[in-house]
């Protein structure tokens, strides 16, 4: 990164203040260390993007910055040293500018005078020490994970296993527990497990995407559940009763007799629930299957019902 802090965030000496704001946003978004895991440099860069951006965002420390360049913070501390630092920029004297052997006529080999010299220049300097404030804490990074979840347990409920990679080269292995009902693309916060703070500082947060699987059978439309039920030709035909798993148990559901594929039929209440006393709705969905792999037998069977039965495009026109 550069030394200058306009040029390390990219913009011109007179940018505005919403200008060198969405330089910082774009550039730690780029150099963040989560997102660069495999990049030794991107911590060093992200760094310097947070202290360009520290210097350029404070009105006071950029004007500063602007008249004395990097060493403005030295220059601030010399003016808070009082007038007794010349060696500062902004004014004052310095013990070592004083010639103690003119003012106090000291000689060669004369106990005393070097001594006194000695005491009052460690005084002068003693009295422009500026005790350096502690580090600020500051708050750990927060990590950003997917997790892939069985539909399952998306409906239902229950745990799923987080691998993390932190920053100082640990892997942790966590549990975390999913809501009933959470879905594709919702986001689970995990509060104080991301990186550590700094200086005494909270830690982060991992912030877990959830990614659902798909199901066989089982779709989701909002609260409401559809599944796809095969059926018999025969079923279709006559009508029947047939079980059909749920998340909250076997139900069963009647098939009208003469049911077209495709039909879709409602079972309520037993949809997807989010812990309170609510829930959506079951849609079955018929499919006719209709075997293709049958005896001569039951070839003719077919046969003499086809010969029974009315032709469905008599009334089919252009």
């Amino acid at each position: 990164m550069q030394e200058d802090f306009y040029q390390t965030l990219g913009v011109m000496r007179n940018a505005s203040a919403d200008e060198i704001h969405k330089a910082y946003r774009d550039l730690a978004r780029r150099y963040h260390p989560d997102l660069n895991q495999d990049d030794v440099s991107a911590k060093q860069n992200f760094q310097a993007v947070q202290r360009a951006y520290e210097v350029l965002s404070d009105t006071k420390k950029r004007e500063m910055y602007n008249r004395y360049g990097k060493d403005f913070e030295a220059v601030q501390e010399g003016a808070a040293h009082g007038p007794w630092t010349r060696g500062a920029p902004g004014g004052g004297f310095n013990a070592d500018d004083i010639d103690f052997s003119q003012i106090f006529g000291e000689q060669h080999g004369e106990p005393g005078a070097g001594g006194f010299a000695d005491m009052f220049r460690n005084f002068t300097q003693g009295a422009g020490t500026r005790r350096q404030a502690p580090p600020r804490p500051t708050t750990g990074a927060s990590l950003r994970h997917d997790l892939d979840v069985p539909f399952v347990t998306a409906i239902l409920g229950g745990e799923a296993q987080l691998t993390v990679q932190r920053s100082v080269g640990k892997t942790e292995h966590i549990t975390v527990k999913i809501p009933p009902g959470v879905e594709n693309d919702n986001k689970i916060r995990l509060r104080g497990q991301g990186e550590a703070g700094r200086n005494g500082g909270p830690p982060g947060d991992i912030l877990i995407r959830v990614r659902v699987g798909k199901h066989r059978w089982y779709s989701r439309n909002g609260d409401d559940l559809e599944v796809k039920v095969p059926i018999k030709l025969s079923e279709a035909i006559i009508g029947a009763t047939v079980e059909v798993p749920t998340p909250h148990g076997t139900v069963s559901i009647k098939i009208p007799p003469g049911t077209s594929s495709g039909r879709r039929l409602r079972v309520k209440g037993q949809g997807v629930s989010k812990g309170d006393d609510e829930r959506g709705d079951l849609y079955a969905q018929v499919e006719i299957e209709v075997p293709t792999d049958i005896s001569d037998e039951a070839r003719r069977w077919v046969q003499e019902l086809d010969a029974r039965m009315p032709d469905p495009r008599a009334d089919l026109k252009w």
